[in-house]
């Protein structure tokens, strides 16, 4: 049995250290951190689209559900379901402390709900916690529209209880009515942050949330680091433009020019340093250089050891959250660089390898090196000068390998475009469309069709040979029952066969890890 989660209400901001805005990944990061406060998580998600609809975590120990975003992966929306494991307080302007439910002491770490209610009264509400609002709704129920529940509505928190259709009219003194109930309590408590629950619904996964550092109990911590970066957009010659939401502002990486120093200055220390070492795919550097050529090109070679760092960009590192018996060693094959490294940014969403210079990748056929970046007088690397040579971007998708090892980092290839939409191929974009959108656009570059397939094909990686996975939360296909109603998908429980099974796919400058559900996990830039 966990402890009372205790925790102070912030309307249209944050339940405790629950801050809307927040990441899946810091979130989850911080609930694993107090295994004993919160003893079970359960994911819920669509398995065929898990980066497209809404991801929620239920923490059925504590009474709590988080419901984040699909493709940002933001929290959306905070419910209480169960008061009796909650101690929620609101400080309005400083005052004293007003509890949301009065708990009684049993013990001197374990207090409970008093026997007269299992949550918040409409008057103690409406007189005492947050006082006066305007009338609420009734939201009928989807499957009997005769019963349904009437919401109370406050900016940026809302609260629920049973009615049936009969007893509601807009006409009438609702508040009254609700008043007259004796002691009829809430069923549960929603925090967003609109200024209703009428105004939040239809806008709920879509809201630019502001920056978690705006959230005046968090503004000043010393925890938080530098705005997020909200999008990668991928350009060609191995050019980056990171872009930040909220300042408005962004970061270019050019891979074979920016330096470690470059990259701690814009981005901060890395969260970790891992030292490659992994040589999987040594073998098949060996077969491109005893093949038909008597001599190989370099592209080939290239290509092999870029498949291989989807999956060794944080596979043993030395985070808070992810312990690895193995301790990384220096590499002694015949391509190994000194000193070569990953930066591990996991909150971020991103790993990049940090080498001597190698050649940008070429550039798009349709573009031109003044079309990307304005020349900004960078000087080409001295050759034993350590630069960046790689990016990954991770998915952080539900369902996958290395899920939650990363935050979820969204990127868009600048230079595509779907056909039929006109915008940007990106993150959420289905391989299949990515990778048609990518054969026309290099489709000049190869001597024919075959060539093109034969150097375009997948390449199978399976990672469940391996550690197993690290998260403890228990992987659920689907929502809940019901779960639809906000976009989510149903769906039943995976059991412990899950087959951790990728494909690799590479093209010029680019390397897509991609899952059995045709989402991209991870992405390569060179």
């Amino acid at each position: 049995m966990s402890s009372l989660f205790s925790a102070q209400l912030y309307p249209q901001r944050a339940l405790g250290f629950l801050v809307l805005g927040a990441s899946l990944h810091e979130v989850l990061a911080r609930l694993k951190s107090e295994p004993k406060q919160f003893p079970k998580l359960n994911l819920l998600y669509s398995a065929q689209d898990p980066v497209v609809y809404p991801v929620t975590l239920e923490l059925p120990e504590n009474g709590l559900r988080l419901r984040f975003d699909g493709p940002e992966q933001r929290l959306r929306l905070i419910e209480v379901l169960d008061f009796s494991r909650n101690r929620i307080i609101f400080k309005p302007n400083n005052e004293k402390e007003r509890e949301l439910v009065r708990l009684k002491n049993s013990g001197p770490t374990s207090p409970q709900l008093s026997a007269a209610a299992t949550g918040p009264t409409f008057r103690h509400l409406y007189q005492r916690f947050l006082g006066p609002t305007y009338p609420g709704e009734f939201v009928p129920d989807q499957k009997n529209p005769e019963v349904g529940n009437y919401v109370l509505s406050y900016p940026g928190v809302a609260f629920t209880f049973p009615m049936s259709a009969r007893e509601y009219s807009s006409g009438l003194d609702n508040v009254a009515f609700m008043s007259s109930r004796g002691n009829q309590a809430a069923t549960s408590m929603a925090v967003f942050s609109s200024d209703s629950w009428a105004e939040a619904r239809p806008q709920l996964w879509t809201e630019i949330l502001p920056s978690v550092k705006s959230v005046a109990p968090f503004a000043k911590s010393k925890d938080l680091v530098a705005d997020q970066v909200s999008l990668v957009r991928i350009h060609g010659g191995g050019k980056l433009q990171l872009v930040r939401r909220w300042s408005e502002t962004s970061t270019w990486i050019s891979l074979g020019e920016t330096t470690p120093q470059d990259l701690v200055a814009e981005l901060g220390p890395p969260d970790a340093i891992y030292r490659k070492s992994d040589q999987k795919m040594y073998v098949h550097k060996i077969r491109a250089a005893s093949g038909t050529r008597s001599r190989p090109n370099g592209n080939d070679l290239r290509l092999q050891d870029d498949l291989t760092d989807t999956d060794q960009s944080s596979a043993h590192t030395a985070s808070d959250q992810y312990d690895s018996s193995e301790d990384a060693v220096e590499d002694d094959m015949p391509t190994s660089v000194s000193g070569e490294c990953f930066y591990n940014y996991f909150y971020l969403g991103f790993d990049v390898l940090v080498s001597t210079p190698t050649e940008a990748s070429q550039l798009p056929p349709r573009q031109t090196a003044s079309s990307i970046i304005p020349n900004r007088g960078v000087k080409q690397a001295a050759p034993d000068q350590i630069v960046a040579t790689k990016m990954v971007l991770h998915g952080n998708v539900p369902g996958s390998y290395p899920f939650n090892r990363h935050g979820r980092c969204r990127w868009e290839i600048a230079y595509l475009s779907e056909p039929s939409e006109g915008r940007p191929i990106n993150s959420e974009t289905p391989f299949t469309k990515v990778q048609q959108a990518l054969r026309e656009e290099w489709r000049s570059v190869y001597a024919s069709e075959d060539e093109a397939k034969q150097v375009q094909r997948g390449m199978v990686l399976n990672r469940g040979w391996g550690d197993s996975p690290s998260s403890s939360c228990e992987l659920v296909n689907g929502l809940e029952e019901g779960g639809a109603r906000r976009g989510g998908a149903g769906g039943k429980r995976v059991n412990g066969s899950e087959k951790w099974t990728t494909t690799l796919f590479g093209f010029p400058g680019l390397v897509f890890e991609v899952l059995r559900n045709d989402c991209v996990s991870a992405v390569t830039v060179f």
